[in-house]
């Protein structure tokens, strides 16, 4: 069954959510985890490109941005969607079981999210995400996913 893991940030802004994504995607590629990244937007998805590239001196995170004319062939270990949340932008399937981790940074819990042996949710302190935060965590809860919460 898929763990979840609450990321609870202190500040607000899609800045803090997408470096802490950034942390999260490098930790889990260091441990040999492939990742998807479901975004809420192309504009999320952009942001998060630029920022895998710059936000750790010195590191990179190989990446692709789905849909983008890059195959997503399993060779990335990063693979960002956009306007995931509604299964618009899925998951690379070609990978099979290799896509083990998705950081959701979506307002729902997409439809896939049951691939993934591990999912983690980032919430900030804006009220509205985090009212859509607590919404994904009784979806979660209701349906007897073991839940994890991490204040950051």
């Amino acid at each position: 069954m898929t763990r979840i893991d609450f990321y609870i940030l202190a500040t607000d802004g899609a800045d803090s959510r997408l470096r802490v994504a950034c942390r999260i995607a490098q930790k889990a590629v260091q441990r040999r985890h492939h990742v998807f990244v479901n975004t809420a937007d192309e504009g999320d998805a952009n942001r998060l490109d630029d920022l895998l590239w710059t936000f750790s001196q010195g590191s990179f995170i190989p990446h692709v941005v789905a849909g983008r004319g890059l195959p997503a062939d399993g060779e990335e270990p990063v693979v960002i969607g956009a306007g995931s949340s509604n299964g618009a932008s899925d998951p690379p399937t070609e990978a099979g079981e290799r896509w083990d981790v998705m950081i959701n940074l979506a307002p729902d819990v997409p439809g896939f999210f049951s691939r993934y042996a591990r999912v983690a949710e980032i919430v900030d302190a804006d009220p509205d995400r985090r009212s859509q935060g607590r919404l994904r965590y009784r979806y979660y809860q209701e349906r007897g996913y073991k839940l994890e919460t991490h204040s950051l």
